[in-house]
C-alpha cells in the first residue's frame, strides 16, 4: 500500500515528464506549476484555479486537468466547480489535497523541466 504522497509523486511525475521534450510548453507548464502554490496561499483555492483557467492558456488548462486527476476530481471542470460550490469543510480538505499535489508538481517542474526560482516569470502576471 502506498502513502498519499507516494501516489501523488508517481502520478505527477508521469504527467510532468510528458513535457520534458517540449521545450516551450515545458517552460510555460512548469512556470505555472511552480507559482500556483503561492497563488493558492495568497488568493485562495477557487480564485487561484479560476485565474489559471482563464489567464494561463492551454498549459494552464492542462495543468488543472492533471491536478484534477491527481486529487480525484475527474477533470478540470469538475475541479473548478467543486472549488466554487463545496461546503467549507470539503473546500478546506480539497485545498489541503491540492497543496499536497502541487508540492510534487513544483518539485518535478524544478527537477524534470529545469524551472528555477529566478527564471520562471511570465510577463504581465498578477496574483
Amino acid at each position: 500500500m502506498q502513502t498519499r504522497s507516494q501516489r501523488y509523486a508517481s502520478l505527477v511525475f508521469d504527467k510532468v515528464s510528458r513535457y520534458e521534450e517540449k521545450e516551450e510548453k515545458a517552460k510555460k507548464y512548469g512556470s505555472i506549476a511552480y507559482r500556483l502554490p503561492i497563488l493558492v496561499r495568497k488568493a485562495g483555492l477557487a480564485q487561484a484555479l479560476a485565474f489559471v483557467d482563464a489567464r494561463r492558456g492551454e498549459e494552464g488548462k492542462e495543468l488543472l486537468s492533471h491536478l484534477a486527476e491527481v486529487v480525484g476530481k475527474e477533470d478540470r471542470e469538475n475541479l473548478l466547480e467543486f472549488s466554487r460550490k463545496a461546503p467549507l469543510t470539503d473546500y478546506m480538505h480539497l485545498t489541503y489535497e491540492v497543496m499536497a499535489a502541487l508540492d510534487w508538481f513544483k518539485r518535478f517542474s524544478e527537477s524534470v523541466l529545469g524551472i528555477e526560482a529566478g527564471n520562471n516569470g511570465e510577463e504581465g502576471e498578477s496574483g
